[in-house]
């Protein structure tokens, strides 16, 4: 790895590994459409103060807020949504895993959809290891473990919205050579006039603004969907999409952890054991671990 990207990238691991708590945290007083709102509105202010005092331009061409708002709706309005909603049912230990498949939802867009190249033996081995793994997180022997099946549901999809967004990103939004602060700002920007109305809709959940839940609401915003998005385009424009999106190797770590640190959620032999198979999936698949030198393609 580069130095120049691998801070970035351990950073934004552990900010987006904490973000699972903060939302479980934020679920107190908000609803799935509060913490979405909350989080990209606290994430745009705070990139609209370091682009202002960094002297940073933002672009003026609609067309670049046209795909900039694309972004938006994959990276950050639909999982927000889906993520909140689905923590109502599973727990933060269980999102935080499945978020390690993305990415392998990020090759499965990037083989099938954007077809930035053929099917390679070890590709599809990595996918159908990682699908295993996935099914092992879940204790599919038991039906989905202790979680309920609506949760899990909505993960996959919120993490699928990931999977979209990294190789499209790296086709549409990197050759426009912006900063990572601008892209970053406009982004979350349209993330959060997109969610307003929502919000306004039916964003508190309760009169219950507790200290630790307003202050996990800062934290999800400021630097989950404030700073972090900064450090997501540098890696991608440092490292590429594929590796910027294993960043997710390194939050089910850090979700397990804090989950059970501060939380108390149980955590079952089975949870770490698909999350390790997950991971091995993953790297198969991008070709990380080759079994030969020379990959037959299909």
């Amino acid at each position: 790895m580069r130095k120049s990207w691998l801070p970035a990238y351990i950073a934004l691991g552990i900010t987006w590994g904490c973000s699972f708590i903060f939302i479980e945290l934020g679920l107190e007083f908000l609803t799935p459409f509060g913490v979405a709102f909350g989080r990209c509105a606290l994430g745009a202010i705070t990139l609209l103060i370091v682009v202002r005092l960094r002297k940073i331009a933002l672009p003026t061409e609609k067309s670049i807020w046209r795909k900039l708002w694309i972004v938006a709706l994959m990276l950050n309005v639909l999982p927000g949504i889906l993520f909140a909603f689905a923590q109502q049912y599973v727990t933060s230990v269980l999102a935080g895993i499945i978020n390690a498949t993305t990415p392998l939802m990020t090759m499965i867009f990037m083989l099938l959809i954007f077809r930035e190249q053929k099917l390679k033996r070890e590709q599809i081995i990595g996918l159908f290891i990682g699908a295993f793994g996935v099914m092992v997180v879940l204790g599919i022997w038991k039906g989905v473990g202790e979680n309920q099946l609506l949760g899990v549901v909505a993960l996959l999809l919120a993490v699928s919205c990931y999977g979209y967004s990294f190789p499209y990103t790296t086709r549409k939004i990197l050759p426009l050579g912006l900063k990572p602060e601008a892209a970053a700002t406009v982004q979350l920007i349209m993330a959060a006039i997109t969610l307003l109305p929502l919000y306004l809709f039916d964003g508190i959940a309760e009169d219950n603004y507790q200290l630790n839940s307003l202050l996990a609401m800062l934290a999800l915003g400021v630097l989950g969907s404030g700073f972090a998005y900064i450090w997501n385009f540098s890696i991608i424009a440092s490292a590429g999409g594929s590796i910027a999106s294993t960043v997710t190797y390194v939050t089910p770590v850090v979700a397990v952890f804090v989950g059970w640190l501060f939380l108390g959620e149980q955590i079952t032999w089975y949870e770490p054991v698909g999350a390790l198979v997950v991971l091995l999936g993953a790297a198969i698949a991008q070709e990380r671990i080759r079994f030969s030198r020379s990959s037959s393609r299909l």
